[in-house]
């Protein structure tokens, strides 16, 4: 049985707790390390539900410790473990800096895998593909792939991460990253080497897996991997940024569908045409057809600016594209039905054509009255979402007993409550746990609500005030700043309007990637960071060289988002309020995400500058302020400069 006995159950506890002690292996390996006891409890509590096989969530506040506080007794467990994470900069973390520092610690060598999910991963059939086709590629283009070509001799998995030759954003990547619909199984030249292949075979067969949560969602629910279940059972799952869990389970419980994966397959078509089916001019007749219809319909549904399916649908012009669409779709599935067994390709393709088509099937009828149906525009192309309102039940299955299941984050309560998210999650029966930071805020944090602000909802005065408040603050902090912001809108506004009242580099979201602006951050020692969503959470910088971040608003949800409008709407008929239900609770845990940037380190100093009165004088403003940490609190910025120009 895969129990642990009363002896070893006791000696995992002892253990655990004797890790984080003075004289135990975090103080002989970790220079000026002191014991936390938050960061014991945590571990206690873990251990706890190893041993016991039961759920626990804790929320962690920054300082805790909480990645050491969950690995040390689930690696002394011996159990089979998986760690997902929300963001690829913590997974890479964890495997490539946390997991290896405590194994030498503990004197352990488990087998650990890092599994990404397959679009990390290169395919070395496509780049073959690519090269071959060379002649009409951009410049740029063919330059990357050569530079992926000679990465691609060299590297052990295949993984992006590791290509430091070309950009991360880099058109060239989205042509050979590995993806299922352009998989062709034990049918491809390159199966034995197969980089995403040998990456599951090696999470097969390690001890310690670490995921990230789109991946482990992926495993469980869709079964959708291309090479069957991708994880193994295992005895113990920690999922670390678990307030990351409800929106991505809404996303893997219900269903979506790219219209540029129905573009890339319609394509295929074509070019097996070319390469093996000349002889069969009217699949080039259709399939073009087809092509012909897809684009069309994308023109209509981009220039509507609509992202409500439903509300679409009541457009009659764009109804009847989207049903003259998937009549031609099957066409072309009947047209290759009658060519089956002439081409393994045009085989694979009409599989996947045939369940992309039935998806498309699906989401043009709209049927299911607890789901929101919503478009997602991108470059030139969209994802169409059917998004479930509620994902408990669904949550609750997938959370077996055999599993000892821990969610921690450093946001998830609501007014020192945490059943939003288990009720969410549908997590029954757990131990719940809420753990402050111990960093002494009131001392080391000053949170300031700027008196005589404008209304948030009136942009030109709101930008205004938030650009007369920002110079204040970015001068007496010697620039160290970071703005967060609700809207790129708000942002780009607010971007042209400082750059000609500071002195300081101005770093704008959009200029590169997420990781080159904040290496330009650290490096430049005195910048200015503009920044929405990707930016309130997963960014890690201590000391004095961030000492004030300014929020322009409470972060609520817009009203007229697809899922929160369904969502919205099935809380009325329940006779619950949405704001209080929904809306509240999203913008309380979204603003703890943001402020959580400012204090990393129990020796850093900060303000926190919001722009948003509603905070004070609203009265659901005291849900926001009692989850935050318990910062002092001013509305004179002069208090703030005096504050800002004591940071050295």
């Amino acid at each position: 049985m895969n129990v642990l006995t009363n002896k070893s159950s006791q000696r995992l506890h002892i253990d655990s707790q004797q890790a984080f002690d003075d004289g135990g292996v975090l103080s002989k390996h970790i220079r000026a390390y002191r014991p936390r006891l938050v960061q014991k409890q945590m571990a206690a509590a873990v251990s706890t539900a190893i041993i016991e096989k039961t759920n626990l969530v804790i929320e962690a506040g920054t300082g805790v410790g909480k990645t050491f506080a969950y690995l040390i007794p689930a690696l002394l467990s011996g159990k089979q473990i998986i760690v997902s994470t929300g963001s690829k900069n913590l997974q890479e973390q964890l495997f490539f800096k946390d997991l290896p520092a405590l194994l030498e610690m503990l004197d352990l060598s488990p087998k650990v895998a890092l599994l990404k999910g397959r679009s990390n991963y290169l395919c070395q059939d496509l780049l073959d593909k690519q090269l071959e086709g060379c002649d009409s590629l951009d410049p740029k283009v063919l330059d990357d792939l050569l530079r992926i070509n000679q990465w691609a001799g060299q590297t052990r998995d295949g993984d992006f991460g590791g290509l430091t030759s070309v950009s991360e954003n880099a058109d060239a990547l989205t042509l050979i990253a590995s993806s299922r619909e352009k998989c062709s199984g034990k049918q491809c030249p390159h199966h034995d080497v197969c980089f995403t292949r040998k990456a599951r075979v090696r999470a097969m067969d390690a001890k310690v897996i670490v995921v990230n949560h789109h991946l482990f969602f992926a495993d469980r629910v869709l079964k959708d991997t291309g090479f069957a279940d991708l994880l193994p059972d295992s005895d113990v799952v920690i999922f670390d940024e678990a307030h990351l869990l409800p929106d991505i389970a809404v996303t893997y419980f219900g269903q979506q569908i790219s219209t540029r994966s129905l573009n890339e397959l319609l394509n295929h078509v074509l070019e097996i045409y070319r390469l093996e089916l000349r002889d069969s001019p009217q699949l080039q007749t259709l399939t073009t057809l087809c092509i012909s219809q897809l684009q069309d319909w994308h023109n209509q549904v981009f220039d509507s600016g609509e992202s409500d399916w439903r509300v679409l649908m009541g457009n009659r012009d764009l109804s009847g594209h989207s049903w003259s669409l998937l009549q031609e779709l099957e066409s072309l599935l009947s047209l290759l039905a009658n060519h089956q067994g002439r081409s393994q390709a045009l085989d694979d393709v009409q599989e996947k054509l045939n369940v992309l088509t039935n998806k498309l099937t699906v989401f043009f009828q709209c049927e299911n009255a607890q789901a929101a149906y919503s478009v997602d525009f991108g470059h030139r192309y969209c994802i169409l979402r059917i998004s479930p309102i509620n994902v408990a039940r669904e949550c609750r299955n997938l959370f077996d007993s055999q599993t000892a299941w821990v969610f921690t984050s450093a946001t998830l309560q609501i007014n020192q409550d945490l059943s939003l998210f288990t009720k969410g999650l549908g997590i029954d029966k757990s131990q719940q746990i809420i753990l402050d930071s111990p960093f002494d805020y009131r001392a080391h944090a000053l949170l300031c609500v700027p008196r005589h602000l404008s209304k948030v909802s009136n942009h030109e005065a709101a930008v205004s005030d938030l650009v007369d408040v920002a110079v204040k603050a970015i001068n007496a902090a010697k620039g160290r700043t970071f703005i967060l912001f609700t809207s790129h809108r708000m942002m780009n506004a607010v971007a042209v309007r400082l750059q000609s009242h500071i002195h300081y580099p101005l770093l704008l979201q959009g200029q590169g990637s997420k990781q080159n602006l904040m290496k330009k951050f650290r490096q430049l020692g005195n910048a200015v960071l503009l920044g929405t969503g990707a930016f309130w959470e997963g960014v890690d910088v201590r000391g004095r060289l961030l000492s004030c971040v300014i929020i322009d608003k409470l972060p609520f949800v817009s009203p007229n988002d697809t899922l929160y409008k369904a969502r919205a709407e099935s809380v009325s008929r329940d006779g619950r309020d949405p704001f209080t239900s929904i809306s509240l609770p999203q913008a309380v845990i979204s603003l703890n995400q943001g402020v959580g940037r400012l204090i990393r380190d129990e020796r850093d100093r900060g303000v926190l500058i919001l722009c948003d009165n509603r905070i004070v004088n609203r009265e659901y403003g005291q849900a926001f302020l009692n989850s935050l940490p318990p910062m002092s609190r001013t509305r004179d910025m002069d208090k703030v400069v005096d504050f800002l120009q004591q940071i050295k």
